[in-house]
């Protein structure tokens, strides 16, 4: 009798440790997430401006870049677990960015304007540093899409050649030969004395 009187209490007793054990689970499971959130919030804020800037650069337009930011750390955040822990973030950030520059530039290929003559090469070097600035940009935006990002990953951010080839998935020698040709056709657009000086 004594038994079956304890059986229902232990019966109690398990299902209260159970109940214990899940809800620290649950906790555990909780505090992870947190922290996992919170790392990747100041990931977002520690790169988002480089991001955008490397964007922009590419696609010449603020609002597509701040589109494009977006959506390289929105496919970021799916996988962060597994990010954070096997890939360096940055570079991994910076080959999503390129590539959904890539596919958006596939996309909008088919709506470019195809001019039969190319417009003249500046004779001076702008003065101002918005001209400037717009001669450059409009010189980058001549080359193909890849030659863009070798020169932006190269020469703005100041990538060592290995790191652009990792980022792009090309060979060493590759960035080496697309950088030399895209260089060399910024020289015949924006002229031989722009470059030097």
């Amino acid at each position: 009798m004594a038994a079956a009187r304890t059986a229902p209490v232990m019966e109690a007793t398990a299902g209260e440790a159970r109940h214990g054990l899940v809800a620290r689970w649950g906790a555990a499971r909780r505090r992870a997430q947190a922290d996992r959130q919170a790392e990747f919030t100041a990931f977002v804020a520690a790169t988002a401006p480089r991001l955008r800037r490397t964007a922009y650069l590419m696609c010449r337009d603020w609002h597509l870049a701040q589109d494009l930011t977006q959506i390289t750390f929105a496919k970021m955040y799916a996988s962060w677990g597994r990010i954070r822990r096997t890939t360096n973030p940055e570079a991994y950030s910076r080959r999503v960015l390129v590539n959904a520059i890539f596919d958006q530039k596939k996309r909008r290929s088919d709506s470019e304007l195809v001019l039969a003559e190319l417009p003249e090469a500046p004779h001076h070097r702008p003065d101002d540093t918005v001209e400037l600035h717009v001669a450059l940009l409009r010189a980058l935006a001549s080359l193909p899409v890849r030659d863009q990002a070798i020169v932006v990953l190269r020469h703005w951010e100041d990538q060592s050649v290995e790191t652009v080839a990792g980022i792009l998935g090309v060979s060493v020698s590759v960035v080496k030969m697309q950088n030399a040709r895209a260089l060399s056709r910024l020289r015949a657009v924006l002229g031989e004395d722009f470059v030097r000086t």
